[in-house]
């Protein structure tokens, strides 16, 4: 009787440590339960570095509790050597996001001068020695020239490689402005009136705003997803809804070939996190005044 009881107990552990490492792979929400889980050796077996790594990773993802319980880590010395400063430095990207508990921390050490991490920050966008030059198989259209430089102005300000959204807008529209699908999506980059507004495109039919907002979109997909780009580009096409309820690439005809359809221009299955708030910039610098030559 003790040996099946013992038995049933190994099994639920290791049940309960599957159930959480696929959490973890879903989203940020998932990665902190699973560094909690190792902070706190609940269902799997102790370790603060794990548990450092996994809150770096859903923090860098914009999950405001596992930037304070980095940050408390250092703060109390839990498997690292207490540092006020590297406390403060996760406290306000915390309180950034609004949790009070990092503002209160903030306002009771007001006098200390967060230090940045330098061990828990975004992959560079770019890395050119390493990378072979991803150069997307592009239709043959007189307009694309000034589309491709608008996207290259664009992306980089959401942290998005350029040839990633080059190779959307080619299986959405194949560059055309004016491309409308009958589920009414519209434009370059395919966005429905739901997705328009969520992103603050006024005009999808304005390509600058369309490509801005399908870049916007992007951005979001990228941190949800941890630069999985099937997951991103499936769920471009289909949602993230659906991608998370099949907790992979969805089983549908028509999401499947426009994964593997993009895939063929941008192999690359894999993308750096972009940082949580795109860089600023000003659309009116962008060369709008030829729009309507388009």
């Amino acid at each position: 009787m003790r040996v099946f009881n013992l038995m049933t107990a190994v099994l639920i552990m290791l049940f309960s440590t599957a159930i959480n490492a696929d959490e973890a792979n879903k989203d940020a929400s998932g990665l902190r339960k699973m560094a909690q889980s190792y902070e706190h050796g609940h269902g799997v077996k102790k370790s603060y570095d794990q548990a450092l790594e996994l809150y770096c990773k859903a923090a860098l993802m914009g999950d405001a509790l596992s930037a304070y319980n980095r940050g408390f880590m250092y703060f109390i010395g839990r498997g690292v050597a207490r540092d006020l400063p590297l406390a403060i430095y996760w406290f306000k990207k915390s309180a950034g996001s609004g949790d009070i508990y990092a503002k209160r921390m903030l306002l009771k050490f007001r006098s200390v001068a967060p230090k940045k991490d330098e061990s828990c920050q975004p992959d560079p966008l770019v890395e050119a020695a390493a990378d072979p030059v991803i150069k997307v198989k592009l239709v043959d259209n007189p307009k694309r020239d000034k589309v491709i430089a608008w996207v290259n102005q664009i992306a980089p300000h959401y942290g998005i490689d350029p040839q990633l959204v080059m190779a959307v807008i080619q299986a959405e529209s194949a560059f055309n402005t004016q491309a409308l699908s009958n589920k009414n999506a519209q434009g370059l980059m395919q966005l429905i009136p739901a997705t328009a507004e969520r992103f603050g495109v006024k005009d999808s039919w304005n390509p600058v705003q369309n490509i801005k907002g399908g870049t916007a979109y992007l951005h979001w997909l990228m941190r949800h997803f941890a630069g999985n780009v099937e997951h991103v580009l499936a769920a471009y096409n289909a949602g993230e809804g659906a991608v998370e309820r099949y907790q992979g690439i969805p089983p549908y005809q028509e999401t499947q070939n426009y994964v593997k359809r993009i895939l063929s221009n941008y192999p690359k299955k894999s993308h750096p996190i972009p940082p949580e708030h795109p860089e600023k910039f000003d659309l009116a610098k962008l060369n709008t005044l030829q729009v309507s030559n388009l």
